[in-house]
Protein backbone atom coordinates (compact mmCIF):
# COMPACT_ATOMS: atom_id res chain seq x y z
CA UNK A 1 0.00 0.00 0.00
CA UNK A 2 3.23 2.40 0.08
CA UNK A 3 3.09 2.51 -4.12
CA UNK A 4 2.42 5.55 -4.89
CA UNK A 5 3.93 8.79 -7.02
CA UNK A 6 4.90 10.25 -4.21
CA UNK A 7 7.62 7.30 -3.63
CA UNK A 8 9.83 8.66 -6.42
CA UNK A 9 10.00 12.50 -4.00
CA UNK A 10 10.94 10.19 -1.23
CA UNK A 11 13.50 8.44 -2.43
CA UNK A 12 16.17 11.25 -1.88
CA UNK A 13 15.58 10.79 2.37
CA UNK A 14 16.53 7.33 1.93
CA UNK A 15 19.86 5.21 2.14
CA UNK A 16 20.51 3.49 -1.11
CA UNK A 17 19.64 0.11 -2.09
CA UNK A 18 21.02 -2.92 -0.44
CA UNK A 19 21.22 -6.71 -0.94
CA UNK A 20 20.52 -9.28 1.67
CA UNK A 21 23.52 -10.79 3.05
CA UNK A 22 21.23 -13.88 4.43
CA UNK A 23 18.32 -15.17 3.20
CA UNK A 24 16.06 -18.04 4.49
CA UNK A 25 12.89 -20.23 5.16
CA UNK A 26 12.58 -21.01 8.58
CA UNK A 27 10.13 -23.91 9.60
CA UNK A 28 8.31 -22.07 12.83
CA UNK A 29 6.34 -24.88 13.29
CA UNK A 30 1.78 -25.66 12.95
CA UNK A 31 3.01 -25.87 9.44
CA UNK A 32 4.19 -22.91 8.55
CA UNK A 33 7.52 -22.04 6.90
CA UNK A 34 8.08 -17.77 6.99
CA UNK A 35 10.66 -15.83 4.82
CA UNK A 36 13.73 -14.24 6.50
CA UNK A 37 16.51 -11.71 5.27
CA UNK A 38 18.79 -10.02 6.94
CA UNK A 39 20.80 -7.14 5.02
CA UNK A 40 23.05 -4.07 6.19
CA UNK A 41 26.14 -4.98 8.26
CA UNK A 42 26.25 -8.43 10.20
CA UNK A 43 28.37 -6.98 12.93
CA UNK A 44 26.18 -3.93 13.51
CA UNK A 45 22.99 -2.68 15.63
CA UNK A 46 20.06 -4.98 15.50
CA UNK A 47 16.83 -4.09 14.09
CA UNK A 48 13.52 -5.82 13.00
CA UNK A 49 11.21 -4.70 10.68
CA UNK A 50 7.51 -5.38 11.39
CA UNK A 51 5.55 -5.10 7.76
CA UNK A 52 2.03 -3.83 7.81
CA UNK A 53 -1.42 -5.44 7.15
CA UNK A 54 -1.52 -8.13 8.58
CA UNK A 55 -0.49 -9.68 5.24
CA UNK A 56 1.35 -7.09 3.81
CA UNK A 57 5.11 -8.44 3.29
CA UNK A 58 7.82 -6.65 3.60
CA UNK A 59 9.92 -5.30 0.21
CA UNK A 60 13.09 -4.08 -0.82
CA UNK A 61 11.99 -0.57 -0.13
CA UNK A 62 11.97 -1.35 3.92
CA UNK A 63 15.58 -1.84 3.87
CA UNK A 64 16.49 1.77 3.09
CA UNK A 65 16.11 3.46 5.90
CA UNK A 66 18.91 1.90 7.93
CA UNK A 67 22.27 3.15 7.44
CA UNK A 68 23.79 -0.24 6.20
CA UNK A 69 26.90 0.51 7.60
CA UNK A 70 25.60 0.96 10.81
CA UNK A 71 22.65 -1.32 11.29
CA UNK A 72 22.25 -5.08 11.08
CA UNK A 73 18.89 -5.18 9.50
CA UNK A 74 16.11 -8.02 9.76
CA UNK A 75 13.26 -8.37 7.69
CA UNK A 76 10.80 -11.55 7.51
CA UNK A 77 7.21 -12.28 6.08
CA UNK A 78 4.69 -12.41 8.18
CA UNK A 79 2.62 -15.88 8.09
CA UNK A 80 0.38 -16.27 5.49
CA UNK A 81 1.83 -13.70 3.53
CA UNK A 82 4.62 -12.84 1.14
CA UNK A 83 7.06 -15.42 0.64
CA UNK A 84 6.09 -17.02 3.84
CA UNK A 85 4.00 -20.37 3.28
CA UNK A 86 1.24 -21.68 3.50
CA UNK A 87 0.48 -18.31 1.52
CA UNK A 88 -3.04 -16.58 2.48
CA UNK A 89 -3.51 -19.11 5.34
CA UNK A 90 -4.95 -18.11 8.56
CA UNK A 91 -5.13 -21.52 10.23
CA UNK A 92 -2.45 -21.02 13.57
CA UNK A 93 -2.10 -17.27 12.26
CA UNK A 94 -2.84 -15.24 15.23
CA UNK A 95 -1.14 -12.22 17.00
CA UNK A 96 0.64 -14.55 19.66
CA UNK A 97 2.07 -16.91 16.73
CA UNK A 98 3.39 -14.08 15.35
CA UNK A 99 4.94 -12.95 18.66
CA UNK A 100 6.30 -16.21 19.18
CA UNK A 101 7.73 -16.39 15.64
CA UNK A 102 9.84 -12.89 16.09
CA UNK A 103 11.30 -14.58 19.53
CA UNK A 104 12.09 -17.59 17.66
CA UNK A 105 13.94 -15.42 14.64
CA UNK A 106 15.62 -13.47 17.63
CA UNK A 107 17.22 -16.50 18.96
CA UNK A 108 17.70 -18.25 15.80
CA UNK A 109 20.15 -15.18 14.96
CA UNK A 110 21.65 -14.92 18.01
CA UNK A 111 20.62 -11.61 18.66
CA UNK A 112 20.09 -10.82 22.98
CA UNK A 113 18.25 -7.17 21.98
CA UNK A 114 17.17 -5.12 19.33
CA UNK A 115 15.32 -2.46 17.81
CA UNK A 116 11.96 -2.48 16.76
CA UNK A 117 10.97 -1.09 13.67
CA UNK A 118 6.88 -1.43 12.91
CA UNK A 119 4.31 0.42 10.85
CA UNK A 120 0.42 0.40 10.73
CA UNK A 121 0.08 -3.29 12.26
CA UNK A 122 3.55 -3.35 12.28
CA UNK A 123 3.35 -0.74 14.56
CA UNK A 124 1.01 -2.79 16.65
CA UNK A 125 2.49 -6.21 16.48
CA UNK A 126 6.02 -4.30 17.51
CA UNK A 127 3.70 -2.64 21.08
CA UNK A 128 2.45 -6.56 21.92
CA UNK A 129 5.39 -8.13 20.95
CA UNK A 130 7.36 -5.27 23.56
CA UNK A 131 4.80 -5.42 26.29
CA UNK A 132 5.36 -9.47 25.48
CA UNK A 133 9.41 -9.11 25.90
CA UNK A 134 9.98 -6.18 27.33
CA UNK A 135 13.61 -6.85 27.91
CA UNK A 136 14.20 -7.74 24.39
CA UNK A 137 13.87 -4.27 23.34
CA UNK A 138 16.08 -1.42 22.96
CA UNK A 139 14.17 1.01 21.52
CA UNK A 140 10.66 1.16 19.44
CA UNK A 141 10.11 3.42 16.07
CA UNK A 142 6.80 3.40 15.23
CA UNK A 143 4.53 4.54 12.41
CA UNK A 144 1.06 5.37 11.60
CA UNK A 145 -0.20 4.02 14.64
CA UNK A 146 -2.62 1.54 15.03
CA UNK A 147 -4.17 0.14 18.96
CA UNK A 148 -6.09 -2.47 17.76
CA UNK A 149 -8.87 -1.32 19.30
CA UNK A 150 -13.17 -1.43 18.17
CA UNK A 151 -13.34 2.32 17.78
CA UNK A 152 -10.30 2.40 15.59
CA UNK A 153 -12.07 -0.53 13.43
CA UNK A 154 -15.55 1.46 13.34
CA UNK A 155 -13.61 4.68 12.26
CA UNK A 156 -11.62 2.81 8.90
CA UNK A 157 -15.06 0.03 8.47
CA UNK A 158 -17.82 1.75 9.55
CA UNK A 159 -18.12 4.57 7.68
CA UNK A 160 -16.42 7.82 9.64
CA UNK A 161 -12.96 7.82 6.97
CA UNK A 162 -15.81 7.16 4.19
CA UNK A 163 -17.12 10.74 5.14
CA UNK A 164 -14.11 11.87 3.50
CA UNK A 165 -14.04 9.83 0.74
CA UNK A 166 -17.54 8.85 0.09
CA UNK A 167 -16.71 7.92 -3.97
CA UNK A 168 -14.04 5.36 -2.75
CA UNK A 169 -16.46 4.18 -0.30
CA UNK A 170 -19.44 3.60 -2.14
CA UNK A 171 -17.16 1.52 -4.73
CA UNK A 172 -16.68 -0.45 -1.27
CA UNK A 173 -19.77 -0.66 -0.22
CA UNK A 174 -21.67 -1.28 -2.99
CA UNK A 175 -20.30 -4.99 -3.70
CA UNK A 176 -22.50 -6.11 -0.38
CA UNK A 177 -26.31 -6.15 -0.24
CA UNK A 178 -27.67 -3.41 1.81
CA UNK A 179 -29.22 -6.14 4.60
CA UNK A 180 -25.18 -6.65 5.66
CA UNK A 181 -24.04 -2.91 6.09
CA UNK A 182 -24.42 -3.07 9.70
CA UNK A 183 -20.81 -4.85 9.46
CA UNK A 184 -18.37 -4.74 6.15
CA UNK A 185 -16.16 -6.81 8.06
CA UNK A 186 -17.92 -10.03 8.70
CA UNK A 187 -20.04 -9.35 5.31
CA UNK A 188 -16.63 -9.16 3.43
CA UNK A 189 -15.29 -12.35 5.97
CA UNK A 190 -18.07 -14.02 4.25
CA UNK A 191 -16.97 -13.79 1.03
CA UNK A 192 -13.26 -13.87 1.36
CA UNK A 193 -13.46 -17.28 3.09
CA UNK A 194 -16.60 -18.58 0.72
CA UNK A 195 -14.13 -21.51 -0.77
CA UNK A 196 -14.77 -19.81 -4.57
CA UNK A 197 -11.42 -18.67 -5.55
CA UNK A 198 -12.61 -16.19 -8.07
CA UNK A 199 -15.39 -14.91 -5.39
CA UNK A 200 -12.50 -14.63 -2.79
CA UNK A 201 -10.00 -13.02 -5.32
CA UNK A 202 -12.73 -10.09 -6.17
CA UNK A 203 -13.78 -9.23 -2.85
CA UNK A 204 -10.13 -9.22 -1.85
CA UNK A 205 -8.79 -6.77 -4.30
CA UNK A 206 -12.05 -4.54 -3.52
CA UNK A 207 -10.74 -4.50 0.08
CA UNK A 208 -7.64 -3.84 -0.73
CA UNK A 209 -8.18 -1.16 -3.01
CA UNK A 210 -10.45 0.68 -0.04
CA UNK A 211 -7.59 0.92 2.44
CA UNK A 212 -4.79 1.53 -0.67
CA UNK A 213 -6.60 4.51 -2.22
CA UNK A 214 -6.62 6.22 1.71
CA UNK A 215 -3.04 5.62 1.95
CA UNK A 216 -0.92 8.37 1.01
CA UNK A 217 -2.30 12.35 1.13
CA UNK A 218 -1.23 12.80 -2.68
CA UNK A 219 -3.89 10.07 -3.36
CA UNK A 220 -6.90 10.91 -6.10
CA UNK A 221 -8.52 7.67 -4.81
CA UNK A 222 -8.12 5.79 -7.87
CA UNK A 223 -6.24 2.70 -7.74
CA UNK A 224 -4.76 -0.04 -10.05
CA UNK A 225 -6.09 -3.20 -9.33
CA UNK A 226 -3.89 -5.22 -7.14
CA UNK A 227 -2.49 -8.61 -8.39
CA UNK A 228 -4.86 -11.30 -7.45
CA UNK A 229 -2.59 -13.52 -4.97
CA UNK A 230 -1.07 -10.49 -2.97
CA UNK A 231 -4.70 -9.08 -2.62
CA UNK A 232 -6.23 -12.50 -1.46
CA UNK A 233 -3.39 -12.86 1.44
CA UNK A 234 -3.37 -8.88 2.56
CA UNK A 235 -7.46 -9.03 2.65
CA UNK A 236 -8.16 -12.46 4.25
CA UNK A 237 -5.21 -12.39 6.68
CA UNK A 238 -6.65 -8.43 7.79
CA UNK A 239 -9.47 -9.78 7.88
CA UNK A 240 -9.21 -12.56 9.61
CA UNK A 241 -7.64 -10.29 12.77
CA UNK A 242 -9.32 -7.91 12.69
CA UNK A 243 -12.93 -9.99 12.88
CA UNK A 244 -10.85 -11.59 15.82
CA UNK A 245 -10.09 -7.87 17.19
CA UNK A 246 -6.41 -8.66 17.16
CA UNK A 247 -7.04 -11.95 18.98
CA UNK A 248 -6.16 -9.58 22.26
CA UNK A 249 -7.46 -10.25 25.62
CA UNK A 250 -9.79 -6.94 25.88
CA UNK A 251 -10.13 -3.70 23.96
CA UNK A 252 -7.55 -1.22 24.56
CA UNK A 253 -4.96 -3.98 26.24
CA UNK A 254 -2.21 -2.04 24.19
CA UNK A 255 -2.69 0.92 25.94
CA UNK A 256 -3.86 -0.27 28.87
CA UNK A 257 -0.31 -1.97 29.39
CA UNK A 258 1.86 0.53 28.19
CA UNK A 259 3.51 0.61 31.63
CA UNK A 260 5.73 -2.55 30.49
CA UNK A 261 7.39 -0.58 27.89
CA UNK A 262 8.10 2.66 30.27
CA UNK A 263 11.45 2.08 30.41
CA UNK A 264 11.91 1.57 26.53
CA UNK A 265 12.71 4.51 24.21
CA UNK A 266 10.56 5.19 21.49
CA UNK A 267 9.53 7.60 18.69
CA UNK A 268 5.93 7.62 16.92
CA UNK A 269 6.28 8.96 13.27
CA UNK A 270 2.81 10.10 12.49
CA UNK A 271 1.23 11.75 9.80
CA UNK A 272 -0.93 14.25 10.32
CA UNK A 273 -3.63 13.25 8.14
CA UNK A 274 -3.57 9.84 8.26
CA UNK A 275 -6.89 8.60 6.81
CA UNK A 276 -6.04 4.91 8.06
CA UNK A 277 -4.78 5.21 11.63
CA UNK A 278 -5.72 9.10 12.67
CA UNK A 279 -3.55 10.56 14.81
CA UNK A 280 -5.52 10.32 18.12
CA UNK A 281 -3.96 7.13 18.52
CA UNK A 282 -0.41 8.20 18.74
CA UNK A 283 -1.20 11.26 21.03
CA UNK A 284 -3.04 9.14 23.45
CA UNK A 285 -0.03 6.39 23.31
CA UNK A 286 2.79 9.01 23.80
CA UNK A 287 0.65 10.52 26.68
CA UNK A 288 0.60 7.31 28.58
CA UNK A 289 4.13 6.33 27.47
CA UNK A 290 7.25 8.94 29.13
CA UNK A 291 9.61 7.79 27.78
CA UNK A 292 8.37 8.69 23.81
CA UNK A 293 8.73 11.07 21.43
CA UNK A 294 6.14 12.12 19.08
CA UNK A 295 6.83 13.46 15.92
CA UNK A 296 3.83 14.85 14.18
CA UNK A 297 4.25 14.88 10.36
CA UNK A 298 2.66 18.15 8.56
CA UNK A 299 1.72 16.64 5.38
CA UNK A 300 1.56 13.53 5.27
CA UNK A 301 -1.29 10.61 5.19
CA UNK A 302 -0.35 7.29 6.19
CA UNK A 303 1.79 6.06 3.50
CA UNK A 304 5.72 4.30 4.73
CA UNK A 305 6.80 6.24 1.17
CA UNK A 306 5.74 10.14 1.86
CA UNK A 307 8.28 12.44 2.24
CA UNK A 308 7.81 13.87 5.32
CA UNK A 309 7.71 10.46 6.83
CA UNK A 310 10.54 9.00 5.07
CA UNK A 311 13.06 12.08 6.32
CA UNK A 312 11.56 11.47 10.27
CA UNK A 313 12.23 7.70 10.10
CA UNK A 314 15.78 8.15 8.51
CA UNK A 315 16.49 10.83 11.04
CA UNK A 316 15.30 8.83 13.55
CA UNK A 317 17.56 6.26 12.79
CA UNK A 318 20.65 8.44 12.23
CA UNK A 319 20.23 9.69 15.66
CA UNK A 320 19.94 6.26 17.28
CA UNK A 321 22.69 4.91 15.93
CA UNK A 322 24.87 8.46 17.38
CA UNK A 323 25.09 10.36 13.86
Amino acid sequence: MDKFPDQKRAVQYLYPPIDPFDQRMMDVGQGHRIYVEQCGNPNGIPVVVLHGGPGGGCSPAMRRYFDPEIYRVVLFDQRGCGRSRPHASVTNNTTWHLVDDIEFIRRELEIDQWIVFGGSWGATLALIYAETHPDRVQNLVLRGVFLMTQRELDWFYGGGAGRFWPEVWERFTRLIPRDEHGDFIEAYRRRLFSGDLTIETRYARAWSAWENALASIYSSGSTGESPGEYARAFARLENHYFSNAGFLEFDGQILAQVGRISHIPGVIVQGRYDMICPPDSAWALSEAWDNCELKLVRNAGHALSEPGISAELVRTMDRIAGR
